[in-house]
């Protein structure tokens, strides 16, 4: 179908009333005006509608709200896409905001890439910083870097919260994938499948706001048995679908096996169910080799579990 807009801004909320005005104000400030902001509400029991509600008869710019039972974010970004209008899909999240030229200069470094070669790329990437000013993980290699998700995450070249859209028709493409019974699933599978067809153009500027709660918070969250069960598909899905990059990328492909393991062990999986998940040889003989590593930081990660426990 032909967009209607430039860009489809998509939030997924979920319980967030005190925190979608950071969107919202976000938004309003934009000096690019073709877009439109489509929040998909997955089954929000706080005051969400009426504000949104509120929102749509004040914006000078349309707002789209679909609500759905709870589901988890996969399959609301699902249906963000099949609802998007616009050519390029940009998620902020719900707790997060950007600057009012963000969407300019996004726009902008798209229209740079020469149009003859566009069609091979489906996505601009930027950088984010938090709150109180300090820049989430480093710096792409160069201003502009045109490569892609696997390249750059294998090679050690992207670290940190980034923030960047994707062409909406590539994301129809490759949908987040949905496992019943999984809330989460990290975005990395998505961009590292877009990968196999489409390039990416990373930028250094900072365009996002990534606001952070306090080192023990987000630890926790990060140790959530959902939150370990989707990191752990994640490096699995690594092992078992870019072991081609083992040669190129060794010290990648090693660290992905560590993970793997780590979340493995802290989800009570013992080493022969976790070389059962692998698809080749190789794989397994990988992870085998990081087990001890995988099994210290699993101890560390109980230990922090056990010391932040409530008294």
């Amino acid at each position: 179908m032909n967009p209607r807009y430039c860009f489809t801004v998509f939030t997924p909320a979920y319980n967030r009333a005190p925190t979608l005005p950071r969107v919202y104000e976000s938004l309003k400030a934009q000096t690019f005006r073709d877009f439109e902001w489509l929040i998909v509400d997955d089954g929000s029991t706080d005051n969400t509608p009426e504000l949104v509600e509120k929102w749509r008869a004040e914006a000078n710019f349309p707002i789209r709200y679909f609500y759905q039972p709870n589901q988890g974010k996969p399959a609301a970004f699902n249906r963000g896409v099949r609802e998007a209008a616009g050519e390029l899909f940009l998620t902020l999240d719900s707790d997060d905001s950007c600057f009012p030229h963000a969407l300019s200069r996004l726009k902008y470094y798209w229209e740079d890439i020469p149009a003859q070669q566009r069609a091979q790329f489906s996505a601009v990437t930027a950088l984010c910083r938090d709150q109180n000013g300090r820049l989430s993980g480093k710096k792409f290699p160069r201003d502009v870097t045109d490569s892609d998700s696997v390249e750059m995450y294998l090679k050690g070249r992207m670290t940190g919260e980034k923030w960047g859209f994707q062409r909406t028709d590539a994301l129809r493409e490759f949908p987040f994938p949905v496992i019943p019974n999984q809330k989460f699933v990290p975005e990395s599978i998505v961009w590292m499948a877009l990968s196999r067809k489409y390039r990416t153009r990373f930028v250094n500027e900072v365009l996002r706001i990534y606001n952070i709660r306090d080192g023990a918070s987000d630890h926790l969250s990060y140790l959530r048995k959902d939150v370990l069960w989707g990191r752990a598909f994640f490096y699995k899905f690594v092992l078992n679908d870019f072991l081609g990059w083992v040669l190129k990328a060794p010290l990648g492909m090693f660290r992905s096996a560590v993970q793997f393991s780590r979340y493995s062990f802290d989800l009570g999986k013992d080493p022969i169910s976790q070389l059962k998940e692998l698809n080749s040889f190789l794989a397994r003989v990988l992870v085998c080799s990081s087990l001890p590593v995988g099994f210290v930081m699993c101890l560390r990660d109980r230990r922090f579990l056990r010391d932040t426990a409530p008294t």
